[in-house]
């Protein structure tokens, strides 16, 4: 088996507890907005899930959330809404 014979698991939805974190321009205003992109995609989304890192030099922060994906198309529409905030640098 070579590693291109190696395929990425798929993801079975509903998924819950699904990770994104999102990694972003520090500085006031950050976490709401990625909170309110999570709102506005994840009605039942939970706050209580959201864990904030900053960097070491505190450029960036880090914001994890834990969501119940629904399918790809929600999952992409998520990235696509959270790069379109000027602000985020990568979405895993």
């Amino acid at each position: 088996m070579t590693d291109s014979d190696i395929k990425a698991p798929k993801i079975e939805f509903p998924c819950e507890r699904y990770p994104i974190k999102v990694i972003g321009d520090a500085g006031e205003g950050f976490a709401a907005q990625v909170i309110e992109v999570m709102q506005r995609h994840c009605p039942d989304f939970d706050e209580t899930t959201l864990v904030l890192r900053d960097s070491s030099k505190g450029r960036f922060m880090t914001v994890q959330v834990l969501i119940t994906a629904t399918g790809e198309e929600q999952l992409q529409a998520i990235h696509i809404d959270l790069r379109a905030t000027g602000r985020v640098h990568m979405v895993l």
